[in-house]
Order: structure tokens, then sequence, then C-alpha cells
């Protein structure tokens, strides 16, 4: 059977979807997912708002403006908001993940809807159609090529963000398809993002969503002035597949619009319950379940993980680091690390990565312990799954298993889960009672009559 949009461009395939997507055709399921994600968003901008790459952030711009940065007093110009808005909400990586590639969906769309939304006045159903059509590219553009973008030293989110925020921007500004083309076409030049980062945990990855929401503003007010930028950005020679990813691994561009409209990749965005890398989550769940058979975390002798290949590179070496992390924010990279935290605490949010736990010598002990080996019936990049094998000092193994990633499409955070996030997140910024009754009220009136006023 053809499919409805064979005889036009891929960027125009998604571009003429976007262009005719009216509000009744959002499923109320992802409404009700799109809000849980702009929940869990607007929380993380306050929990990260004292930290210092925040403030060198807002030290950096010299323009003003008219947009309000949830949790500062200060009013930027929109691209800048973006910036700030989008950092703050994936500085921590406890923000939302897809799985299929790791994206960050809500860091760049929620920055770049929260801004328009205060800039151009939206009503309430403009503001969720521009994060739904932003919100499903990004999905649907992880799983063309999985693995591929990040074997190739790039991050996802920084470079296929970048196009969900253009296209969500192009709905709201009502661009045409072929403004709407021209836009991610315009985007796919401001497109970077590498994840040299990882190498001394230092705070580029932070910035990419913000980057990216920014870059998408910009290119869709170009795309409305009618700037034009090439159709075949997604697909071409020099397009962002056969430039930012790995060409080992063949693009499937049938993901970006089989079933769409019927079907919806956005519902299966997943809210993280710990505050670390996507793929050191299922391991952090199987220390918490084996800790509770573990009388004494000295009585462990080694630690002996199964993984996926294509994780290696990222949250296993050099092992030398990973063991031992030189910053915080290299510690949310270190499934070694994540896995000590968790037995030992018992938990990982904020708290547990910071500069006195990466110096904890029994936390550092028990990292010296673990070790992997890959597992090929690993089920990644299509299931984030775990399993570690405890060996005792006594002979005794303790073995754990997580089946998938606990927030996602099998095991979701229910809202009253999402909500304790949330709250958690406002008293980790250090919110007096006045401004979380504020925050609170924002969230329940944003989808319905969005007043800014809550937020100075």
């Amino acid at each position: 059977m053809s499919n409805k949009f064979d005889d036009l461009g891929i960027a125009e395939n998604f571009s003429t979807w976007c262009f005719n997507l009216e509000y009744k055709d959002i499923p109320n399921e992802v409404i009700d997912k799109i809000k849980l994600i702009f929940m869990d968003s607007l929380g993380l901008i306050f929990a990260s708002r004292n930290e210092d790459y925040i403030k060198a952030i807002k030290k950096s711009f010299t323009d003003s403006g008219n947009c309000t940065v949830p949790g500062h007093l200060e009013k930027l110009c929109p691209s800048d908001a973006i910036v700030l808005n989008g950092t703050a909400i994936h500085g921590e990586d406890f923000d939302d993940t897809f799985e299929g590639t790791p994206v960050h969906v809500g860091s760049v769309m929620c920055s770049s809807l929260l801004t328009a939304a205060e800039y151009y006045k939206l009503k309430p159903k403009e503001i969720l159609k521009g994060l739904a059509v932003g919100s499903e590219l990004m999905c649907r553009l992880a799983l063309v090529s999985p693995m591929a973008i990040h074997k190739q030293g790039f991050h996802p989110t920084a470079i296929l963000g970048a196009f969900g925020a253009s296209i969500g921007i192009s709905k709201i500004l009502k661009n045409s398809v072929l403004q709407t083309t021209s836009s991610l076409g315009i985007v796919g030049s401001m497109a970077s993002g590498i994840i040299e980062y990882l190498a001394e945990g230092t705070w580029t990855k932070r910035l990419h969503p913000g980057w990216a929401g920014a870059s998408g503003w910009k290119s869709a007010h170009l795309g409305k002035n009618n700037f034009k930028g090439p159709r075949t950005v997604l697909d071409g020679k020099n397009g962002i597949f056969n430039s930012f990813a790995d060409s080992k691994i063949i693009p499937d561009f049938k993901k970006l619009t089989d079933d769409l409209g019927s079907f919806w990749h956005t519902n299966n965005l997943a809210i993280k319950p710990f505050a670390c890398g996507t793929m050191t989550q299922p391991f952090i769940d199987c220390a918490i379940k084996a800790r509770e058979k573990i009388n004494d975390l000295n009585e462990i002798k080694s630690i002996i993980c199964k993984v996926g290949e294509g994780t290696v590179h990222r949250l296993w070496e050099p092992l030398s680091e990973k063991r031992k992390p030189t910053t915080p924010y290299s510690a949310k990279f270190s499934v070694p690390f994540c896995i000590a935290v968790g037995l030992y605490f018992g938990k990982a949010g904020l708290l547990e990565f910071t500069e006195e736990q990466i110096k904890n010598r029994e936390i550092l002990n028990i990292c010296s312990k673990i070790s992997y080996e890959i597992d090929p019936q690993n089920e990644y990049p299509k299931n984030y799954s775990g399993e570690i094998n405890i060996i005792l000092k006594n002979s005794q193994v303790i073995q754990e298993t997580q089946p998938g990633l606990r927030g996602g499409k099998l095991f979701p955070l229910d809202e009253k889960e999402v909500e304790e996030k949330f709250f958690n997140n406002l008293k980790f910024g250090n919110l007096s009672s006045r401004e979380v009754n504020n925050v609170k009220k924002f969230f329940a009136t944003f989808f319905n009559d969005p007043d800014f006023s809550l937020l100075h």
C-alpha cells in the first residue's frame, strides 16, 4: 500500500502533516503526556537556578528583553531565554528521555514554547500544537538511525532537537508548508553539539538543548520571512544523517511518516526517576533491589554488569574515569558510580551527585569493584534494561535485573510520582512557600490561561 506522503520530499512530508494538524487531531493521552513533561521540565528550571553553570550563562548575555526566565528576576530576549531555560531543564540530566535513541524532548520543546507562549501571547491550544509537532518530530528522528549520531561523536538532542524546535515554532507562527520546510533546511546549518564533554565531565552537554531551541526559534522566523533552506536537509547527500550519523548504520526514513497521526511516539516519552544518564537508570534499580539483600557493603567482592555494546563508550570507558569521576557531572554518566550510589544510599537524586559524594571513599571503594561484560543479547537501543551480578566474599552471588527503564513505556511513572518529583525539585531550588504556591498555580493555569506574572 502506498504511503500518502510518497510524492513529497521527506522534510516536506512532515511539514505538510504539521501544517494540517488541528488540536482535535491530538489524542487526549498525548496531551496528558505533554502536560506531564511540561510539569517535570518546569520543576527542573527551578531546581538548577542556583547552579554555577546557570550563573555563567546569565553573565554571558549582552542583551535584555521581555521574556521571563522562571526563578530569576532578569528578563531576556527570546533566544537567550530559550537558551537559559533549556540549559536549566537539562542541566542535571534529570529531564525526560526517549527509548530508541535517547533524546531529551522537554528541555528543547518546553523551553521554546514557554518563551513563545509569553512572547506571542499564545492561546493554550496553540501552545499544545507546537509542543506536539516538535516532540513527535524529535522522537521520530531519533528512530531513523538508532545509535548512529552518538557513534559519530554528536549528541542526538543537540542535533535532532533543533529540528523539533524549528517545526514547533513554525507551527505557532503559522508558517506555510514551504516556509516550514525551509525552516527545517535552515536549522540543519545551525545544529551542532559534540559529546567530548565526556572526557572531563565539562558543561557543554548542558547547553545543547537550549542552543537547539534557540536555533529552532531563529530558523522558524527566517523561514517565516521566506529565507530559503534546502528541502533535502534530512536525506540529502550532505543532509544531517550523512553528516552527523555513522554511515555504517543505514537510516530508515520511513520511521518519519509510518502511521504519522495515528501512532504517537510522544506518548512513550520517559520521565526519569533518577538524576543521571538514561542508560544508567536500570542499573540503579538493580542496585537498590540488591541493597535489601546485603547486610554489609564491605562484603562485596566484585560486581559484574551485563551491558549493551552501544552504551560502553559513553558510560563505561575510560573505566578509570568511570570508577573515579572527576566531576559530579561526569559521575552522572558513570554506571559504576550510579550503581555505587544506589547501593550506598538506596536512591540517586540531585543530592547524590555532588563534590562531596565523588570524594566519598566508601562509594569509590564500591566503584573500584565494578566491571562490565558486553551482552550480545542486550536489546539496546530498542529497550533499556539492566543486569548486575554481585559476588560477595563468601562466594554468594546476588543477581538483579531490571527489564526496562522505570519511567519509560514499560514501567511509566504515574502522575502522583511526577508531582512528587516536581515539588522535590522546587524544594531543591530553595523556593519560598509563596514562590512554590505561585509556581503550582502557574502550572495549573498554563494550559488554560497562562499568567507569567506568577513567575516574577
